[in-house]
């Protein structure tokens, strides 16, 4: 396999401290998420923990998120901005993705699961966060995690369709970056830096007999923009910092959440969908379900920090800022920023080990 440093640049950092030091409260509330998810999920605390996910939620009836059309994204999105940015997801249709590709691309993925205990070592090696994990401790899903070239140490394996879905996905991520930050005012940091971000593709296979369950929700990568294809109309439940929100998209189509990572460059004013779409499924269900998303994501080595505004020429020809004003700006007009800036590798070790923790991750980062 091509090293993940391709992607990330090197492997697992030690579970090292942030470079913004977490406050008593905030580690008081890691311990207590650790101590959680050891406990059995009936004496689960009903948080936003892995037990309550994977349950299906009968809160609130699906939904239809808003529609935006990918032949119109610049000017659906930015007239659809202030709802957007609320939800923290849309669905995107009539984009260039043909369904044959999307298709063929599933047939790839089910062949490498399909693959012996020995195979998939062999041929994914874990290299964090890359390779093969148990998406929940009851073994219901599995996920295999791979870099923007779907790299593999095996030559019998034939990714090719895999391969080619994952690129086109990733452009339809980066032209949803552009336009989210034209229509916010924000620069677009891949603009003047292509290496800005990278990609990784999530897929998850769920499989057996089940028991009125939401399914895969246990893994948590950060993210700025996650695109996730709908090969079938079927529902699947979103984490949101209000609680799960059930949503169902047509086939074909792709179900756009914005992350976490996505909320910090925003300086708060979009909301984040938090890990991936959990697959609903019904009772007494024997089938297998495959999900397939591709993260648009940063390289280990980033900071994260608010961006800054997007550059206009004024009508004297000078260059002005676009100025959110709001409660937020301080005396001299500048915006003030929510978060202080950390390191990515830091933040994505812990979420990805904690899972999904009780207190929003983000937290810690804020002033």
């Amino acid at each position: 396999m091509a090293s993940p440093a391709q992607d990330h640049h090197h492997s697992a950092p030690p579970p090292t401290p942030s470079t913004t030091q977490p406050t008593s409260d905030s580690a008081a509330t890691d311990l207590l998420s650790r101590l959680l998810h050891r406990l059995p999920p009936s004496l689960s605390s009903s948080g936003s923990t892995p037990s309550l996910l994977r349950r299906r939620s009968s809160l609130s009836t699906t939904t239809t998120p808003p529609v935006i059309p990918f032949t119109d994204l610049n000017t659906t999105l930015s007239s659809l901005l202030p709802t957007v940015s609320q939800l923290g997801y849309f669905e995107l249709t009539d984009h260039f993705i043909p369904s044959e590709l999307a298709r063929s691309a599933e047939s790839d993925s089910l062949s490498i699961f399909n693959l012996s205990s020995n195979q998939r070592d062999q041929y994914f090696p874990r290299c964090w966060p890359l390779g093969f994990v148990d998406d929940d401790e009851d073994n219901i899903s599995e996920s295999l995690l791979l870099d923007s070239s779907c790299s593999t140490d095996s030559t019998e394996l034939s990714l090719s369709s895999l391969r080619e879905f994952t690129r086109e996905m990733k452009k339809v991520g980066l032209a949803v970056l552009e336009a989210l930050s034209c229509a916010m005012g924000l620069q677009n940091p891949v603009q003047d830096d292509p290496d800005a971000v990278t990609s990784l593709m999530w897929i998850s296979r769920i499989c057996g007999s089940f028991d009125d369950k939401m399914t895969g929700s246990g893994l948590f990568y950060p993210y700025v923009v996650g695109l996730h294809y709908q090969f079938r109309s079927q529902s699947c439940s979103l984490l949101t910092d209000t609680g799960l929100v059930p949503v169902s998209c047509k086939t074909d189509s792709i179900l756009i959440t914005l992350g976490d990572i996505a909320e910090v460059w925003s300086n708060g004013k979009l909301k984040k969908v938090r890990g991936k779409p959990a697959l609903s499924v019904e009772e007494g269900s024997d089938t297998t379900s495959l999900s397939m998303s591709v993260l648009v994501t940063l390289p280990l080595e980033s900071t994260v920090t608010p961006l800054s505004p997007r550059a206009a020429i004024n009508n004297d020809g000078g260059i002005d800022r676009h100025d959110n004003k709001n409660e937020d700006c301080n005396e001299e007009g500048r915006e003030e920023r929510l978060f202080n800036s950390f390191s990515f590798e830091d933040y994505a070790w812990r979420v990805y080990h904690e899972r999904l923790p009780l207190k929003d991750p983000l937290n810690r980062y804020k002033n």
